[in-house]
């Protein structure tokens, strides 16, 4: 008894003595004030909730590759509707006494740089010629030169760039309209429905390309119709197996489950409750594409399946410009410089959708 007395005693004194020094303490009204009274701007920003859309906005916009590439598409776009009509040519216009004229711009003629003047490489040696002195054309101007008929290499290029973005946005419609569709049916209903479609998949896969671009050759005019028709036979079988590997992932989850056991027919389970959780990596698939897409354009157009003359694509005029490549080589130079840019931009625009699209690439 004097054990727990002695204790109990002890253990008074111990909240005691705190109680006295709290009772030391002097509070003052501001300990108990925010530090940041005019706002909370700066609590808790390195960790703040975002959603995940505006996550990826944020982490597109660090990629500095990505910003840059999309710039230049856009600048790419704008020149594609604006560059035809900055001169007073036109792209089918032929006028055969300014044939083979090398570029010559305002301003750069004076440096010395883009005036006009060309070597030409003969058996006998090499030898330097300028066909605006020559045929008194001082008040003419080529800005990328003029091809072999005499029609305005400039005016024809962004023409060819037109046709070059048709084929892009042309193959995200199929990639979306027929790659996707096919892929996400495919891999939701699965079973027989799944050996049967990608049974199809597999045939049309095995047929090699050179063999369909021939037999379009053989039963369609060149044109863009034709275009159309060979990015539709195999374009959309990659976006396919995309599709059909993410809705597998997806199928048994909880969320579709519930839909499911709630009554929901298929399509709008597939189209409401899966295609927005794998729009991620659907979108950088069909990046990936355009670029493809762009150079199978550019292959139809120089084995002569491309758009008729006088219309012109990067890929006809790339094709031409090889013919006089040993004897004008600025003819190749200039289509070819922007079908790589734009090429190259789409691959790095995609890259960086890749990464911003990815919740793995969030810390790093």
């Amino acid at each position: 008894m004097k054990k727990k007395k002695e204790q109990s005693a002890g253990n008074t004194a111990r909240v005691l003595s705190v109680e006295e020094y709290l009772s030391q303490i002097d509070f003052r009204e501001d300990d108990f004030e925010f530090q940041h009274k005019d706002g909370f701007e700066h609590v808790d920003t390195n960790f703040a909730s975002q959603g995940y859309w505006k996550e990826a906005l944020a982490r597109f916009r660090k990629s500095k590759g990505a910003m840059f590439s999309l710039i230049c598409i856009l600048l790419l776009t704008l020149m594609a509707f604006v560059g035809p009509s900055m001169n007073e040519y036109t792209y089918d216009q032929q006028i055969t006494v300014n044939q083979n004229m090398a570029p010559r711009v305002p301003g750069l003629e004076k440096l010395g740089i883009l005036d006009g003047s060309e070597t030409m490489r003969t058996s006998t040696g090499s030898k330097e010629i300028n066909y605006y002195e020559s045929n008194q054309l001082e008040d003419t101007w080529y800005w990328f030169g003029s091809d072999s008929f005499g029609r305005d290499l400039w005016t024809r290029t962004w023409m060819g760039t037109r046709i070059s973005l048709y084929v892009a946005i042309l193959a995200v419609i199929i990639d979306l309209a027929f790659g996707l569709t096919y892929g996400m049916v495919s891999g939701y209903f699965g079973g027989r429905t799944d050996m049967v479609m990608q049974r199809i998949v597999e045939v049309l896969n095995s047929i090699p390309y050179l063999v369909t671009v021939t037999l379009l050759l053989l039963v369609m005019k060149p044109g863009l119709l034709s275009i159309t028709f060979a990015l539709m036979f195999s374009g959309w079988l990659g976006m396919s197996r995309i599709a059909r590997a993410e809705v597998l992932k997806l199928k048994e989850q909880e969320y579709v489950l519930a839909s499911r056991t709630l009554g929901a027919k298929s399509l709008w389970i597939i189209f409401k409750e899966i295609l927005p959780n794998i729009f991620g990596p659907l979108i950088t698939q069909t990046m990936f594409s355009i670029p493809h897409a762009i150079f199978t354009e550019a292959f139809l157009a120089f084995i002569g399946l491309g758009v008729p003359e006088p219309l012109a694509s990067l890929g006809s005029l790339i094709s031409s410009g090889y013919q006089n490549f040993t004897s004008h080589p600025y003819m190749i130079v200039f289509p070819l410089l922007v079908m790589g840019l734009l090429m190259l931009c789409f691959n790095m625009l995609a890259d960086g959708l890749r990464d911003a699209l990815d919740p793995k690439m969030k810390d790093m």
